[in-house]
């Protein structure tokens, strides 16, 4: 299976969704990967039962047939139930048209194969996160994080930790996320106020993220220093715009 970014790490466009006035702020990052087609010889019987399957799924696909595209998947795998590629797919195929508690069990049992398969833990956190269920997403979060030490998890992981109000793991790690070095050049996803999807330097997010955090504690001093100083670098922000507006 192709390696899945997380958002090359560049951080570019979906999962969390958190409207402002709910205490959340629009997280776009880079959508999971879809993983590669399955090729005939995948399965294992050529020419058969599995070669008519993958036709079958090639055909459902093309045609917008998510029920027989899925009944394909599983005549896949019942044809090599011990290919975890087969299973991701499925599992990628229930989450692309949001069946998201059937993504995750499906994920459940691959990883319960395979604890340290990052794709699998990414795919099980962006399902959580669909669900609106933020503490699993955040320790599926976690499992990759210790695996893989990538920015863009820990950037998930502190948002998932504001909308937990785990207000200071969320701090510890925006500011471990602001003294790294590829702070400078990620990237991330919002809307502008026309509704026009813009990137955005991730340092203006976690600023702005840590403004939400005094804020919610109170401290409109603080909020507001950071505000300012995520403005000063992207004026047309528009969340931390809005987030400067609730202080007054």
């Amino acid at each position: 299976m192709k390696k899945v970014i997380v958002f090359n790490l560049i951080l570019m466009c979906t999962s969390i969704t958190f409207a402002q006035k709910k205490k959340s702020v629009d997280t776009q990052t880079q959508p999971i990967q879809q993983p590669a087609e399955v090729k005939p010889e995948s399965a294992k019987t050529p020419g058969g039962a599995g070669d008519h399957a993958i036709k079958k799924r090639v055909i459902a696909t093309r045609w917008n047939d998510f029920d027989v595209a899925k009944d394909a998947m599983y005549d896949l795998i019942i044809e090599d139930p011990g290919n975890d590629s087969l299973i991701f797919q499925l599992a990628y195929l229930y989450y692309e048209n949001q069946k998201y508690p059937s993504s995750i069990l499906v994920c459940k049992d691959l990883l319960a194969r395979n604890p340290k398969n990052t794709q699998v833990l990414e795919l099980s956190a962006i399902s959580y996160e669909s669900l609106n269920i933020f503490d699993r997403a955040l320790q599926s979060y976690e499992s990759m994080f210790l695996l893989t030490n990538s920015s863009s998890t820990l950037y998930k992981m502190a948002f998932l930790q504001y909308e937990l109000k785990r207000y200071p793991e969320c701090m510890t790690n925006a500011d471990i996320l602001l003294s790294r070095p590829d702070a400078e050049i990620l990237k991330v996803g919002f809307n502008t106020a026309e509704n026009k999807p813009k990137e955005y330097p991730i340092k203006v997010a976690l600023l702005n993220l840590k403004g939400m955090v005094y804020k919610d504690q109170g401290d409109k001093v603080n909020a507001k220093t950071q505000l300012d100083e995520a403005l000063k670098i992207a004026p047309d922000f528009l969340p931390a715009k809005q987030t400067l507006d609730s202080l007054k």
